[in-house]
């Protein structure tokens, strides 16, 4: 599971294991405090670095499991005293991993709400949006095991930088924890007769081929980003859009927001795959940025039919010829000018995740949470050359034309296309 991107599981099982073979309390307590918690000046999600301050809010569109569900990041107007939010939204998503571990909830909930649970996200909860023209959009979709708040510190950056970004929580089982709500029954259909209701990460059974799900799930997963773009649509057009969440942040100033011309569509792992998905299915995303993408889940007749630019980041220790030879097939299938593809140097799978600044230096490598890279210089790289790239093919009138060498891979950190030998 960790080779295909179960970040989560991977860390959870990982922290249980230990915890039981210590001799005592002190070992785990010991390893624990190795690891780094959220008390640690050293340790926390990197702030954005462009012009703009970030907010960010949640909205959930039809309470049901066929509604969308994301957390949108945007610039926002400055406040001094502006309530952060919690990295891990509340503790139905420490279930999510008790379940992972098929442990006591309670004890789980114990050790990571220890490691994980006063870690902020740096960004305004339901901000104040800041009026200053149509800003391009971006869809990110997240691992396999992960949820929309994990990957943090690329969306920030991006809207810090000028984009609106909606990062979606899937419901298709690939999530660690996700929830939505049904109506009581014979009640009244109203808010207050709602009641949550909890949808966890589903394990492959005995048995079973692992393909049918993936694929199922890839396809379900890119109807879930557009869905997201289209409730992004409405809410520009002006229409009155219900959140079933009833922020405290007014859609109403999002109306005439987005450029719609400059749509673009990103993900990581699972989520990688998700982007070409969503390509094939979508013409409204003019490109996508694939992060260390998993290309097990596609159709084998997707390659030829996905037209828009496509961008590779791929981390040093995650990939492999199998998986290398299926983004090259997105080459033969259009012009190379439009496919590219860069690796960075001492990256592994889980160094685009927000996990990798949360953990402290050994025990992050030993979980492979942790490159040989600072995973500040790294995410700075994986971002430059997003922003690049996506002022190239979105048409942007921006400076990230400073950074377009990034995507040719010319840095002594990156390496042009892959360090895998390929298959011939």
């Amino acid at each position: 599971m960790y080779a295909n991107g179960g970040l989560i599981q991977l860390l959870a099982k990982k922290i249980y294991q230990w915890s039981r073979t210590g001799s005592d309390q002190r070992c785990t307590l010991s390893l624990f405090a190795a690891m780094g918690n959220s008390c640690s000046n050293n340790l926390g999600i990197p702030p954005a670095k462009g012009p703009n301050a970030v907010g960010c809010s949640d909205f959930m569109m039809d309470h049901t499991v066929e509604g969308t569900f994301f957390r949108l990041y945007y610039p926002c107007v400055v406040s001094d005293n502006a309530e952060k939010p919690d990295w891990i939204p509340c503790k139905g998503y420490f279930y999510g991993l008790a379940d992972f571990m098929k442990i006591n909830r309670g004890l789980s909930e114990k050790i990571f709400n220890y490691l994980f649970g006063s870690f902020k996200i740096p960004a305004a909860l339901n901000g104040s949006y800041k009026q200053n023209g149509k800003y391009p959009v971006v869809i990110f979709s997240h691992g396999l095991g992960a949820f929309r708040t994990l990957y943090s510190a690329i969306c920030t950056e991006l809207a810090s930088q000028g984009f609106i970004v909606a990062s979606v929580e899937h419901r298709d089982e690939s999530a660690s924890a996700t929830y939505f709500y049904h109506q009581k029954p014979q009640e009244p259909k109203k808010d207050e007769n709602l009641v949550e209701e909890w949808m966890y990460y589903r394990s492959l059974k005995p048995g079973e081929s692992e393909f049918p799900l993936r694929n199922k799930q890839v396809k379900q997963r890119a109807d879930e980003c557009i869905k997201a773009l289209d409730t992004l649509i409405q809410i520009n057009s002006g229409k009155n859009m219900e959140n079933v969440l009833q922020t405290e942040f007014d859609w109403t100033t999002l109306e005439n927001s987005m450029d719609l011309c400059r749509i673009a569509v990103m993900g990581h792992s699972f989520g990688g795959a998700t982007v070409v998905e969503a390509l094939c299915k979508d013409v409204n995303f003019k490109c996508g940025i694939a992060l260390d993408a998993w290309m097990f889940p596609l159709d084998e007749e997707i390659y030829v039919r996905v037209k828009q630019p496509i961008f590779f980041i791929n981390s040093e220790k995650f990939q492999w010829a199998g998986n290398i030879s299926r983004m090259r097939k997105l080459d033969s299938s259009s012009t190379s000018m439009q496919r590219k593809m860069i690796t960075i140097k001492g990256t592994v799978h889980q160094s685009f995740p927000d996990f990798t600044f949360l953990t402290g230096n050994w025990i992050g490598k030993i979980l492979k949470l942790k490159g040989e890279i600072d995973p500040q210089v790294g995410i700075d790289l994986c971002n430059r050359a997003s922003l690049a790239f996506l002022q190239r093919h979105l048409g942007l009138n921006k400076d990230f034309n400073q950074w377009d060498h990034l995507i040719e891979g010319k840095d002594h950190n990156l390496i042009p296309g892959t360090n895998v030998t390929e298959i011939s």
